[in-house]
């Protein structure tokens, strides 16, 4: 069966008109810059399918190019934090590309499949699974997360911060609270100032679509700052295709930050809506999506052409920030109705007030 026979035509899907979603083309956003490509055209991950670097004494991470993770190599085992499908059987390739040293251990970040959904490479005789506890529940609840291998399920959970010790190699597990998803955690090898935050940064890029498809966006929003407590030379963050600096992280933080001030702004003002009378009230959700969309669109316009510290705009410091800005800023205004409590002006003014 053909694509056109599964989805239909081009000119059949974008006869959806507005009630549907648009099909945009590379000549329609700005040219992402070539350091933004970091092991992406590497000649290593062109052949292998995957890139494997040392990041400190035996902490290493490696890329799909799209999809990233780590593993450290204590002299008697290797300790690997998550395996993302789209690395798979690359993974290992990767391990015994540095060392002949067996997985010893497994550490999830958080329940997600796209980054732990290929868990089953690794076996489960013998090996040691550590996970919040909320990502074992997830486990158990839905075994299809590994897709036909199954994940091997968690042998030892936590809830708040445990501190593992594999030959002598410390690993400083933290939860700080509900962010990404919960029971998301912080991964941390002091001696190799290693580490893994999975989901609340892109290194170089913008997040992926809506906050990165985060359940908790006031959680994800502080988990920034969480990120800046650790003293870290890399931070692996599960995308895009480079490992992380202290750089990147602030400005990811300062980028997420500008959104909020300006969704903040943005929601503070509904005085001159035209399209409120126009519309009326007889179909609530066409007027909700007029609001949101004028509200989207003043904060994406805010943000992308703020200059920052470095002189750039966020449009040009951040790849894909073009393409991208916009989910950001429609999720931060909707949470800031849901999580952190702010009555909007529109609100306000539809909704008749007390006496």
């Amino acid at each position: 069966m053909n694509d056109h026979a599964k989805f239909g035509t081009p000119t059949d899907r974008h006869h959806l008109g507005a009630a549907g979603m648009p099909l945009n083309t590379l000549s329609d956003y700005r040219p992402i810059p070539a350091d933004a490509y970091g092991t992406l055209f590497l000649p290593d991950r062109l052949a292998k399918g995957y890139h494997v670097e040392e990041i400190n004494d035996g902490a290493f991470y490696v890329t799909s190019g799209a999809y990233d993770a780590m593993f450290v190599a204590t002299g008697n085992g290797v300790v690997a934090i998550d395996a993302p499908p789209l690395l798979g059987v690359n993974m290992l390739r990767a391990i015994r590309e540095v060392t002949d040293e067996p997985v010893t251990h497994l550490i999830y970040s958080h329940y997600h499949s796209d980054h732990i959904g290929a868990a089953g490479i690794f076996g489960g005789d013998g090996l040691t699974v550590v996970s919040h506890e909320y990502t074992r529940e997830m486990i158990e609840r839905w075994p299809d997360l590994g897709g036909t291998r199954g994940l091997p399920t968690p042998t030892h959970t936590f809830s708040t911060s445990e501190t593992l010790d594999v030959n002598g190699v410390k690993f400083q597990l933290d939860y700080k609270g509900v962010n990404h998803t919960p029971g998301n955690i912080f991964i941390y090898t002091p001696k190799q100032k290693a580490l893994a935050a999975i989901d609340i940064i892109s290194p170089g890029w913008s997040a992926f679509k809506h906050c990165d498809a985060s359940e908790n966006i006031r959680g994800w929003a502080e988990a920034h700052d969480w990120i800046l407590e650790y003293d870290f030379k890399a931070v692996v963050s599960g995308h895009v295709n480079r490992w992380g600096t202290r750089e990147d992280a602030q400005a990811s933080r300062d980028y997420t930050a500008d959104i909020i001030a300006f969704a903040k702004e943005a929601l503070d003002q509904a005085e001159d809506l035209e399209f409120i009378e126009r519309i009326g009230f007889s179909n609530a959700w066409v007027l909700w999506e007029n609001y949101f969309n004028e509200m989207t669109n003043y904060v994406t316009k805010k943000t992308l052409e703020k200059v920052t510290d470095n002189g750039q705009t966020w449009g040009q410091r951040l790849a894909g920030a073009d393409v991208m800005t916009k989910y950001h800023a429609y999720t931060i205004l909707e949470a800031l109705r849901l999580e952190y409590g702010l009555v909007t002006a529109f609100e306000k003014r539809i909704i008749p007030q007390e006496a």
